[in-house]
């Protein structure tokens, strides 16, 4: 066994080089744009992680993120969805100063008790901390912010035709990398969202949540997180998703166990007690992330196809959740 140990701007990776080469040149599915559009438009994802670009960088208390906040608020409450902002403050790591933050909700049937939740981060890392040419650039993180943000926002238009047995509230954490330095603090975004699900009164309970982030890649191949296989809370909702995948020819999503990932999904099960996995393409755009982190994470490195193949089992999934709940919590 072949062990990689990563502590790097936002996640721990932890690679087992056993069985990953069997499926490192995996075929991909051969499905196009055209088959999937009736069921998950991936070019109109596309338009809106140009228009998510087009902002700019997004860091957590910028410019860019108040243009962000604005433009998902009126994109979805157009749609129909409740929208609310959950203000909280942070800090600057390097000074301590005061820096102002948001998680943004949208709630779908929020009438529901029984509810399921989406989440994505949409704040970009401040700086390309990765980049050898340029750690001080413009970093845009198309594929590392914004491409669950044009998914989520694609998926919008699709709530009012589904038949849902569960309320559905998409969550876009604020601060999920507000770093300058590796030894920096993340996640402040959603373990503040799962610090109050847990701690205020409520009436409603989230029976699964599903994380995206980094599912734009033109080069696809989405593995087990293995956190998300190790939790027994969590094992059954990750083996559902893949089937999900199995049944509709994604095969890209590949049913064998990958890298241990440290991401927002630990707040919602650790902190909130909510069975929460990760879909993440880590390798960006192969094993040597020379992608991740850096000024090339623009949008010219992000597919259509991919949005739309990660977008219809997201759906599939969604629309036939388990409905028993989950004991752990």
């Amino acid at each position: 066994m072949i062990v990689l140990s990563i502590l790097l701007a936002g996640c721990f990776l932890f690679w087992s080089g056993i069985g990953q080469q069997n499926h490192a040149n995996a075929a991909q599915s051969q499905l196009k744009l055209d088959d999937i559009r009736e069921h998950f438009d991936g070019q109109r994802a596309f338009d809106y992680l140009r228009q998510i670009c087009d902002i700019g960088p997004r860091p957590s208390g910028s410019p860019g993120m108040t243009r962000q906040q604005e433009l998902l608020t009126e994109h979805f409450e157009k749609l129909g969805a409740e929208v609310r902002l959950q203000k909280f403050t942070g800090r600057d790591p390097r000074d301590g100063r005061p820096v102002p933050m948001a998680n943004l909700i949208v709630q779908w049937l929020p009438k529901k008790k029984d509810r399921v939740v989406l989440c994505a981060h949409y704040d970009t890392l401040p700086y390309p901390m990765l980049d050898r040419r340029n750690p001080r650039g413009t970093f845009l993180g198309a594929n590392d912010g914004g491409s669950g943000v044009a998914l989520l926002m694609e998926l919008g238009n699709q709530m009012s035709k589904l038949n849902l047995k569960y309320g559905v509230d998409f969550v876009f954490f604020d601060a999920e990398e507000y770093i300058f330095a590796e030894h920096h603090p993340f996640f402040l975004g959603s373990e503040h969202f799962a610090r109050e699900y847990r701690n205020q009164p409520r009436d409603y309970q989230y029976r699964w949540g599903v994380l995206v982030d980094m599912i734009g890649d033109k080069q696809l191949q989405i593995y087990q997180e293995r956190n998300s296989m190790r939790w027994p809370e969590t094992r059954p909702l990750v083996e559902d998703i893949w089937a999900t995948a199995r049944r509709l020819g994604i095969r890209e999503f590949v049913p064998q166990r990958g890298a241990e990932i440290r991401d927002d999904h630990l707040s919602l099960r650790n902190i909130a007690g909510i069975p929460t996995c990760v879909i993440i393409d880590f390798d960006y755009p192969d094993r040597g992330h020379r992608y991740w982190h850096t000024t090339a994470d623009t949008i010219d490195k992000c597919s259509p196809l991919s949005l739309a193949k990660v977008g219809w089992v997201v759906r599939a999934w969604l629309e036939t959740a388990r409905q028993e709940a989950s004991s752990w919590n």
